[in-house]
């Protein structure tokens, strides 16, 4: 009895301290974001008018100029680029994404080992070690100041981080392929007719990866977009000066709106099963 009560004792102690040291790691990640959102809603727009981490008073004139306010910072047509770019690059990367995923995990070819290893020692190298490759690719093909070098960009770079996506389909059963080359099914249709459907999470979340990454990054839309009425909202949001601090607050939250949509529209098909309803190994 005592030695249950000792592990009883132990086990509170041990479940108390998980929870403060977990509620501690919310709170240090949670609090960026709170001052932000409370900077946004800001009644001043400097960042000089804040008594101490938080504004002194709040106001919607933030968000209200953000829309209204565009001779110098025009955050609507911001909105529009980065938007057209992050589809754009969802649409043609996912594509190119899955397609070489289902090859490199269903078909047998020379040099798939060696290409499978090339691809993830590039990946280990950072992106921006090639951006002087990349910008100066860019001018020779007349491709600075168009959003379409960003997408091509984007989506040229897609297939890279195929693993997960190979993975997905290495677990699909190999018995429902057979099954459908017993029926007489090409390689092309048991592609689109059996291992698209069984491949809905994998695809959603191919697709909002590659829509999350164009959509908030800065560095490349920086290096090629030289008109202010090409910015991205990132780099238009990191021109304001420290006078449009409660701008930049509400624009950087407004931001972050669709990718919280994106994701609880889509969640469902997240947890979907690999094969509901069809044979498992």
């Amino acid at each position: 009895m005592k030695i249950k009560k000792r592990f009883g004792k132990n086990s509170i102690i041990d479940g108390v301290v998980t929870h403060i040291i977990l509620i501690a790691v919310c709170f240090v990640f949670f609090f960026p974001v709170l001052w932000l959102i409370m900077a946004s809603f800001s009644k001043g727009g400097s960042i000089y008018d804040f008594d101490g981490f938080f504004p002194g008073s709040f106001s919607f004139n933030g968000y209200s100029r953000l829309f209204t306010d565009t001779t110098m910072y025009d955050y609507p047509n911001w909105l529009k680029n980065t938007l057209f770019i992050a589809v754009c690059s969802s649409i043609i990367g996912t594509v190119l994404v899955i397609l070489t995923a289902y090859t490199i995990s269903r078909f047998q070819f020379r040099s798939k080992k060696m290409l499978m290893k090339t691809a993830l020692i590039l990946n280990m190298f950072p992106g921006f070690m090639g951006m002087t490759a990349v910008y100066l690719l860019m001018v020779n093909f007349g491709l600075i100041n168009k959003l379409w070098g960003l997408i091509l960009i984007y989506s040229a770079g897609a297939p890279m981080g195929y693993l997960v996506q190979k993975g997905y389909f290495d677990t699909i059963s190999n018995s429902i392929y057979e099954a459908a080359r017993i029926d007489g099914a090409g390689n092309m249709k048991v592609f689109t007719k059996i291992t698209l459907p069984l491949s809905k999470p994998i695809i959603v979340y191919t697709a909002l990866t590659q829509f999350a990454w164009p959509w908030s990054d800065f560095i490349l839309p920086n290096l090629l977009l030289k008109n202010k009425d090409m910015w991205t909202v990132a780099v238009g949001l990191m021109h304001l000066d420290e006078t449009q601090f409660t701008r930049f607050a509400a624009g950087a939250i407004f931001i972050a709106v669709p990718i919280v949509i994106l994701y609880f529209a889509l969640s469902r098909f997240l947890v979907t099963g690999v094969s509901a309803g069809a044979v498992k190994e």
